[in-house]
């Protein structure tokens, strides 16, 4: 049997056997997820836009299904379906990092268009993207299969048709990132399916990186600054209670200097213990301390 042979052989295998398990959501550009679990399908979260969704299966059948929970920072999403006989995907057994050359096949059906099954290979380990809430996602899997718009939240499989990974986005020269289904991820989805939210310190802000910080603050005669420029605040948010005002420049916070977003970002994670955290803020010209309370 040719190469060629050999991988149409894999392709058609996996059609049949995990190609159940992959469903469609939304409808036009909606997204895909994955049957991991009877009743449960796994999905990014940025493919939700409100709590009830419809879920198209390989077989034309479409329900609705319901948010169990959700983690925007993480970028994944659980839902509650009525998954009927399906068989669920299983799990990948292994916590190691895929080596970089592994054969990888993305499975996706786009809004319900029908199942797409492509192969590849782990092109680069411990990749990382921005999630939904600006968070940085860490230890994503950047691999060689291609895959049409509307394939985020499909699974990732390996050649034995065992789930890796969740397809979440696409990034230069058509490689896609995909968040490891290692046995971490896996308790946060249980967590998420019982609807337990995670338990995060929220700032309650939009921002600007340092970079556009610095030319707002330049076209306005402003000294330049490293810091994240608040762009909005949610009202009734601990930065609203906090007084942080739109235009305000976080500079610092629990006293380490704020050169990129992901510096306030990990402040935020310090705090949860405490409640509090210190800032601060160039005001204009004014540099001043403001307590955030949480």
């Amino acid at each position: 049997m040719t190469l060629l042979e050999e991988l149409q052989t894999s392709i058609g295998e996996l059609a049949g056997h995990v190609g159940p398990a992959v469903v469609g959501l939304g409808r036009r550009w909606g997204g895909s997820g994955v049957v991991v679990a009877p009743g449960r399908v796994l999905t990014n979260a940025h493919n939700l836009r409100h709590e009830e969704v419809t879920v198209t299966f390989a077989d034309g059948r479409q329900t609705s299904g319901r948010v169990a929970g959700s983690d925007g920072d993480l970028d994944i999403a659980v839902l509650d379906v009525d998954t009927g006989e399906i068989e669920p995907v299983e799990w990948a057994p292994s916590d190691g990092e895929l080596p970089i050359g592994t054969a990888v096949f993305a499975l996706a059906n786009p809004a319900g268009r029908g199942l797409r099954v492509t192969p590849g290979f782990v092109s680069a380990t411990a990749r990382s993207f921005r999630g939904p809430r600006g968070r940085r996602v860490g230890g994503a899997l950047e691999h060689t299969a291609p895959l049409p718009r509307g394939s985020s939240g499909g699974p990732l499989v390996d050649a034995d048709g065992r789930l890796v990974g969740i397809n979440s986005v696409r990034v230069d020269g058509g490689l896609i990132l995909a968040i490891p289904t290692d046995s971490a991820l896996r308790e946060r989805v249980d967590a998420l399916a019982r609807g337990e939210t995670p338990k995060r310190v929220r700032l309650g802000v939009a921002i600007a990186p340092p970079r556009v910080a610095r030319k707002l603050r330049h076209a306005v005669g402003l000294p330049e600054r490293d810091g994240v420029l608040v762009r909005a605040v949610e009202d009734g948010s601990a930065a609203d209670r906090a007084g942080i005002e739109r235009g305000d420049l976080i500079v610092a916070a629990a006293g380490r200097e704020i050169d990129r977003v992901d510096r306030l970002y990990e402040a935020l994670d310090g705090a949860r213990d405490e409640g509090s955290l210190e800032l601060t803020v160039v005001r204009g010209t004014d540099e001043r301390t403001i307590a955030v309370s949480f």
